[in-house]
């Protein structure tokens, strides 16, 4: 196996995780020895030891002397766990080969450290994918804020509903699963309430046959119109429920959906809506790092029109209502002007069984 292929298979183990790591990042490690991999390992959790410990504890003895394939540069510093540093000089590594730099400054610096007590270094193999798997983390550090995701499923004709309100389902199973793995990946949900009374949704991540860890729901609903007997509210799920309210909202109404282990945020207006970058700024003070927005055609227009979007992921289906009543993907007054228009950089379009998945990143 060649260098390229080490870093593939870390990038592989560092998958394994995602989702289950935040406010840390994924990261996966491989020990290699004579040609041999002879330690693997993934970060499993947060607080949990991280992946060169794992590798190198698999490794055991044979790490005195391999060199370590990792997707993030070791850490430095004494978190939840000593720094990743510590472990690789006391296991006799000679050699780490990183993919991308750690920005945390609390956390930067292990390179520098190793290389400063002899060990070889260096940094940038296959770095593009490695700052893919933590693209949320990479952005929550710099900017203090969640990274986000805009999800939309669509007709060809670019409805996600009929004039009736029927929406189940535009996209086939296939897509669906799809949109089940990215809630799994993420740390919260968020939708309005126009998509809670319409589709009463769960807002789960569930997958068959997998283990999997529910985001934190998110609906905004300015004026707490939420019914009582939702799911988001009834239903089973260690993750919890937050309700974004407007200023003003009924105290009895309030109270007795506190009671209910239902948190209550209180945001700003802005143009009558609530002010999405003010929530942005209060989910990163929450720790979380990334979201999934999968709200209807109100709350994704808004979204974009505020500049919260970071990436998007919009299925399209082969069918055609064939009118210009049924529900708009984006709702309200869009651009005058072409020259206006949100446009995507790093697109990618592929197939998933009978839609087409369109991926990119907000300019």
């Amino acid at each position: 196996m060649t260098d390229k292929e080490y870093m593939q298979l870390a990038l592989a183990l560092a998958a394994r995780g995602k989702g289950f790591t935040s406010p840390n990042p994924c990261v996966g490690a491989v020990v290699v020895k004579n040609g041999e991999v002879v330690g693997q390992g993934w970060h499993r959790a947060y607080g949990a030891d991280h992946a060169e410990v794992m590798a190198i504890d698999d490794a055991k003895d044979a790490a005195r002397g391999a060199d370590l394939f990792v997707t993030l540069e070791p850490c430095n510093h004494f978190g939840k766990t000593p720094p990743c540093t510590h472990k690789i000089l006391a296991a006799g590594i000679r050699r780490v080969t990183a993919a991308c730099p750690d920005p945390n400054p609390a956390a930067s610096g292990g390179l520098a450290f190793l290389s400063q007590n002899n060990v070889a270094v260096s940094c940038g193999l296959l770095q593009d994918q490695a700052e893919i798997l933590i693209e949320d983390f990479l952005w929550y550090v710099r900017h203090h804020t969640p990274f986000v995701t805009l999800k939309c499923a669509a007709t060809l004709d670019g409805r996600i509903a009929t004039f009736a309100g029927e929406s189940k389902w535009i996209t086939c199973e296939a897509a669906r699963a799809f949109g089940h793995e990215i809630r799994g990946q993420v740390d919260a949900i968020l939708v309005g309430s126009g998509t809670l009374h319409a589709d009463n949704p769960s807002l789960t991540c569930r997958i068959p046959g997998k283990q999997t860890r529910d985001p934190v729901r998110i609906i905004l609903d300015t004026r707490l119109t939420i019914s009582e007997h939702a799911k988001v509210i009834r239903q089973e799920s260690v993750a919890p429920t937050i309700v974004v309210t407007g200023p003003d909202v009924p105290a009895d109404k309030k109270a007795r959906l506190l009671k209910q282990n239902v948190q209550i945020l209180e945001i700003g207006l802005k143009n009558n809506r609530l002010d999405l970058q003010e929530l942005m700024v209060t989910l990163g003070e929450m720790s979380i790092t990334s979201l999934l927005i999968e709200g209807g055609g109100t709350v994704a227009a808004n979204a974009l029109a505020e500049g919260i979007v970071n990436k998007l992921i919009y299925f399209l289906a082969p069918k055609l209502l064939g009118g210009s009543d049924g529900k708009a993907v984006f709702e309200g007054k869009g651009v005058e002007k072409l020259a206006d228009a949100v446009t995507l950089a790093r697109m990618t379009v592929t197939r998933v069984d009978t839609d087409i998945l369109v991926q990119g990143y907000i300019k």
